[in-house]
């Protein structure tokens, strides 16, 4: 089985512009607290140089009684010229170690405020990200989600985006870091010494050559991880999902070896870029050790030697601080680079999906009727998914409002894809789908789909209670408060419409017996529920909404044959004013439709009701006949 199938490697083909520009985008509404957070995060950093001119000074001017004035002297803050007794330096000192508590007040309190805006920043960009391409994912057409698989999805709206989101919050400060610290002590350390600064600075283009090699690297190989990050998702998504058919088939070591394998393959990339990083790390510590040492060498031979422009004990003192604190960011390039690079990677993923185009789009103009007849037509329909032979060829159809039609035939007709070109799930390669003698394509596709309802033979419910569930079916009925012990009369009206409907689909009984009725918990994709439970509450779903069209894709097909003649007798008096389409797992459900359609290789082979079937002893008559000869109580031969 294909591992890359359903992936998105293709996904930074959509890309419009570089991603890591489109992530900045999502930060502009929120300039002023950005630009907010950076003023207080360069004045945390220049407070941070403070405290170290203060120690110079101290050891200079109270300790050594040096008459050096020094930087904090040309600023004011202390008295210039030598300090003669020792009132006047304890005086000093004093005043020194004000101008150290104000500077890591000042720290603090910028800290806090740059931290808190450029987080929060940082996660409202997250939020604004992840609801827009989930919303995205919502409008892309069907074709996307059966060409790409759930796994990928999660990882993009998951891993990905909580990691640009960890991105804009440390790297962004790591970045105005290296810009504050690097051109503040750059600054300072000029004053004292230029010839040991030009040594202490010499490692900065270095670092960023380094740099740059080391992302052209990494790159393709972040890429990779990334890739296989989502094929291992969908992976364990797929294992978890069918873990009943895993036992069932006892394939334990079979779906053991899968994963072992990818694991394997996450593995070996993430051992790969991780020894480039390690590397990479290990020779800017070196390069910045070799410069300590250089420092230590060259001040302290000008010390020595008493050379011009030689170092005061403080500034010498104050070099060895400030290294340590210049280097620290700079080694933080690299962190900060291979970071750049995951981002840049989960960046292409995610707004390469923001760049996915529908292939089903709205009109310019969309027709919504305030009412629909019902009237279906199909004007020489063909259709095939992608590239592959048509599964529709050349179908016309003509329904009249409040038709009934059962739609027969063998597996893969194409019945079931012939009515999802109704609702525009995909959109005809020729001809055209007409209802109330408008192209479908006209219409607007809330306006289109709020009109059609379908039922399908596996049913998907929500993780929620039975009432929920139902009311998804209807908007205003969906928004009623389920939970209220008073509910007010909107919500009464709610929930009376949701017993009419279990009722209507004949679940209101088995519903009435669930430990907490309507409020009971149905579990993921209705777990908890059997298969005809399911059924039956996706038929009051779809009749909650009072369609004008039903599409019943064998949706009686987990229902045992009392069940289903008490359904079946419902549903003739709610469709009797609507037209249907019946897809039918026994052909005993659509004996009585208006119209039997039989389809075969996709396309129509037959048509008319069931006597005119019989009697023309075609396709339909055969499959009647083997019902007929099947045993008293197992089901009918399926049909789709």
């Amino acid at each position: 089985m294909a591992e890359d199938e359903g992936g998105f490697e293709n996904a930074r083909e959509n890309l419009d512009g570089h991603p890591i520009r489109s992530l900045l985008a999502y930060a502009r509404p929120y300039w002023l607290r950005l630009a907010a957070g950076v003023f207080t995060s360069f004045c945390t950093r220049f407070a941070r140089l403070v405290p170290p001119i203060v120690v110079a000074t101290a050891i200079d001017r109270v300790v050594l009684g040096s008459g050096e004035s020094g930087l904090l002297a040309e600023a004011g803050l202390v008295p210039a010229g030598a300090i003669a007794g020792e009132a006047a330096r304890v005086a000093l000192l004093e005043r020194l170690v004000v101008i150290a508590v104000i500077a890591y007040l000042l720290r603090s309190a910028t800290r806090f405020g740059s931290r808190y805006l450029l987080q929060s920043t940082a996660q409202k960009v997250q939020r604004d990200l992840r609801n827009d391409t989930y919303d995205h994912l919502q409008h892309l057409s069907m074709d996307f989600f059966v060409s790409h698989q759930t796994g990928g999805m999660m990882s993009i709206l998951n891993s990905d985006i909580n990691r640009l989101e960890q991105f804009l919050n440390t790297e962004f400060r790591q970045l105005i870091r290296v810009v504050a610290t690097v051109g503040g002590i750059s600054v300072v350390l000029w004053t004292y010494s230029p010839k040991l600064t030009l040594i202490a600075l010499a490692p900065v283009p270095v670092i960023g050559l380094a740099s740059g090699v080391f992302l052209s690297w990494i790159e393709p190989r972040y890429q990779s991880i990334r890739e296989t990050v989502a094929r291992l998702n969908t992976r364990l998504e797929n294992n978890l999902g069918g873990t009943a058919v895993i036992k069932t088939f006892n394939r334990h070591a079979f779906e053991h070896d899968r994963v072992a394998e990818q694991s394997q393959r996450y593995h070996d990339e993430k051992v790969a870029a991780l020894r480039i990083r390690r590397a990479f790390f290990a020779a800017l510590r070196l390069t910045t050790g070799v410069v300590f040492v250089l420092v230590l060498y060259v001040g302290g031979t000008d010390i020595i030697l008493g050379a011009g422009g030689a170092l005061s004990a403080g500034a010498f003192a104050l070099f060895f601080l400030y290294l340590r604190r210049l280097y620290s960011p700079m080694r933080r390039v690299g962190k900060s680079a291979n970071k750049y690079q995951l981002a840049k990677s989960s960046a292409e993923r995610v707004f390469g999906l923001l760049g996915e185009e529908p292939t089903v789009t709205e009109p310019a103009d969309p027709h919504a009727p305030e009412t629909v007849a019902g009237d279906v037509a199909y004007d020489a329909v063909t259709f095939g998914y992608g590239d592959r032979d048509p599964v529709i060829r050349g179908v016309s159809l003509d329904v009249p409002a409040g038709t009934t039609v059962g739609l027969a035939g063998p597996t893969g007709a194409g019945k079931s894809t012939l009515l999802k070109l109704l609702t525009r799930f995909h959109d005809v390669d020729s001809g055209a789908v007409r209802v109330d003698g408008v192209d479908v394509r006209e219409y607007g596709l809330q306006a289109l789909r709020s009109e059609i309802a379908i039922v399908e033979q596996n049913p998907y419910l929500f993780s929620g209670t039975v009432a929920e569930n139902i009311a998804y079916g209807d908007r205003a009925t969906l928004n009623a408060e389920w939970t209220d012990a008073e509910p007010d009369a909107g919500a009464r009206e709610a929930r009376d419409r949701v017993r009419e409907a279990a009722t209507a689909a004949e679940a209101h009984e088995f519903i009435s017996d669930l430990p907490e009725g309507y409020d009971t918990q149905v579990g993921e994709r209705g777990v908890k529920l059997s298969g005809g439970q399911r059924q039956r509450l996706a038929i009051a779903r779809a009749l909650l909404n009072d369609p004008s069209v039903i599409v019943f894709d064998e949706a009686t097909s987990d229902v045992d044959t009392e069940t289903e003649e008490l359904i079946q007798e419902s549903l003739d008096r709610l469709i009797a004013d609507r037209t249907a389409f019946v897809i039918a797992h026994r052909l005993s459900t659509i004996r009585s439709a208006d119209r039997i359609v039989v389809m075969d290789d996709g396309e129509v082979v037959e048509s008319g009701d069931h006597e005119e079937l019989l009697d023309a002893d075609g396709e339909y008559a055969a499959l009647w006949g083997a019902q007929v000869d099947s045993a008293p109580n197992a089901p009918g031969p399926t049909t789709d």
